[in-house]
């Protein structure tokens, strides 16, 4: 079940994500989807939410953290309590609490306990007495629960909270203390249950208290008693910070970070994408030590950058990049034909981990006396993305003796025919594989072989006024040049036209990529580009 955050939540998020206070022009744009947000209208909109949530306050003409900064204690040192409600139902606005117990945590060991029973005002339902064992007799003898939260609070102090499946118990939490003090609860909050998911993993696939009681075999069993089971997910917290030591987590922040939901880690991070430009253009991320984890490319920079936080999935490596995301560089270009080179370049420099392209090694095919063998060095015949499917063509081609690749699969393809109607058919699988892989080189091969003939120019808007970027297919490769509008262009135009050359009998991989990215754009033009032949006349009318 997805969590939804309110404006306060998005405002304490962003200050984290900045490691700091926050502009209020800039946290009004970011929380409130603006343009532009003048002084005055950036401190109007945030008032109420600054001033209805403990966690906020204003510092000076900044939006900051109450207690100035995101909590840096060591885990060994930590104190956490550790709480649990039993209540009259589910919704925490209609129903009521009827039990607490909360554990106090320091330094990794289990120290005092808390525990009231609650007057809900009401009569138990027959299903949660029968669930907690619960008398209503008790009840009626037990403090209302404003006093018996005032109490609780006195024992949490300022401690950070933790509980399992903490959206229920905070919720019920934070609207009794609203009740009281018109505030929420100031204090960060661990969710063992997805604290759990992010350490356990593969390790178990179920999540419950109980569930998670027998994986760590705890000394006190759950049983739907509000200080049991507070003692029991105490129980599990020290076995998972333990857990999260061994990942390298140091500090309690490391955890809260580590117990968020997917959607919150990726919601305190969309304050890296703010201000992000409309323009098309390449970003870059990169991680606390500021390395690049991932490059992209982006027609508009605003909308791809703020989609990696919409909440779907990405790729597991992409999704890898987002979890180590600290910083988002990007660099405005004229034109998305420009940005899918430069993100070409980019990767072929930077070789980030997160990028599928770049680090995966091309093949060609080639004759060696009578076999056709798979290699590194450029032919003709390449460059194939996968060496597995360049080592199944070469196979296929075992017994041809031409050089044209597409005269070899009639006979394949009739050969596959006999071997499944002679029901020989793991024969006849590994032919279909053969095939299929050769029918996908020369594909590439033909695709190739028309682009290294090709001689166009691609226009395209400069990112400077009064400029193009003029991309130059030519003797199987892409030259870009950026040329003066008008009449000033025909110098800039006429040396672009003499560095053209003979094709090469084979592409590199580099060349062939940048081939293949122009040529998607030639195939379909958007509205800015201007695809002319290589000739003076008609690039200077262009």
């Amino acid at each position: 079940m997805q969590l939804s955050f309110d404006a306060a939540d998005r405002l304490v998020e962003l200050v984290q994500a900045r490691q700091g206070a926050v502009g209020a022009e800039e946290a009004a744009r970011v929380l409130f989807a603006l343009e532009r947000a003048p002084a005055t209208l950036a401190h109007s909109l945030l008032a109420d939410v600054i001033e209805g949530d403990a966690r906020l306050a204003w510092l000076g003409g900044r939006v900051g953290l109450a207690d100035g900064e995101t909590p840096e204690t060591l885990i060994e040192d930590a104190e956490l309590v550790v709480f649990d409600l039993e209540t009259t139902g589910l919704s925490a606005s209609r129903d009521r609490m009827c039990e607490i117990g909360a554990v106090r945590v320091r330094s990794l060991e289990i120290a005092e306990t808390f525990e009231s029973l609650v007057d809900p005002r009401v009569s138990l339902p027959p299903t949660i007495a029968r669930l907690t064992g619960l008398r209503e007799v008790d009840l009626r003898r037990a403090p209302r629960q404003d006093l018996a939260v005032r109490r609780f609070l006195t024992f949490a102090g300022d401690a950070p909270l933790a509980a399992h499946n903490a959206r229920f118990d905070v919720g019920f939490l934070d609207h009794a203390v609203q009740r009281l003090t018109g505030r929420r609860v100031a204090a960060a909050v661990i969710d063992t249950v997805w604290l759990a998911r992010r350490l356990l993993q593969r390790r178990s696939e179920r999540f419950s208290l109980a569930q998670l009681a027998h994986f760590f075999g705890t000394s006190t069993v759950p049983c739907h008693r509000a200080l049991p089971d507070a003692l029991a997910t105490a129980e599990i917290l020290v076995a998972l910070l333990g857990l999260a030591q061994e990942r390298g987590a140091r500090t309690l922040a490391e955890v809260i970070e580590l117990a968020a939901p997917r959607e919150r880690r990726l919601h305190t991070r969309r304050g890296l994408v703010a201000g992000a430009p409309t323009t098309p253009g390449v970003y870059l991320f990169r991680d606390r030590n500021d390395a690049v984890l991932y490059v992209g490319k982006a027609r508009e920079l605003r909308a791809r950058l703020r989609s990696y936080f919409a909440g779907d999935r990405q790729r597991p490596a992409v999704e890898a990049a987002l979890g180590a995301l600290a910083r988002v560089e990007w660099r405005e270009l004229g034109s998305e034909v420009e940005a899918a080179l430069e993100e070409l370049r980019l990767i072929r420099a930077l070789r980030p981990p997160a990028n599928a392209r770049g680090g995966r090694p091309q093949s060609y095919l080639r004759r060696r006396g009578e076999r056709w063998v798979v290699g590194a060095e450029p032919t003709r015949f390449g460059p194939i993305a996968g060496k597995r499917r360049a080592q199944l063509a070469a196979r296929a081609l075992d017994d041809y003796a031409g050089e044209d690749l597409a005269a070899a699969l009639p006979p394949l393809r009739a050969k596959l025919r006999r071997l499944a109607r002679d029901l020989r058919f793991e024969d006849a699988a590994r032919m279909r594989d053969r095939v299929a892989a050769l029918e996908a080189v020369v594909a590439r091969v033909e695709e190739l072989d028309r682009l290294r003939s090709e001689e166009l120019c691609v226009l395209a808007p400069a990112r400077e006024p009064g400029f193009w970027r003029a991309f130059v297919v030519a003797g199987g490769r892409v030259t870009a040049r950026t040329i003066p509008r008008g009449a000033a262009g025909r110098l800039e135009i006429q040396a672009c036209l003499a560095s053209v050359t003979v094709a090469a009998t084979s592409l590199t991989p580099e060349d062939a990529a940048d081939l293949l990215v122009v040529s998607g754009f030639v195939r379909k033009p958007p509205p800015e580009l201007r695809i002319v032949p290589l000739r003076l006349a008609e690039i200077q009318a262009a």
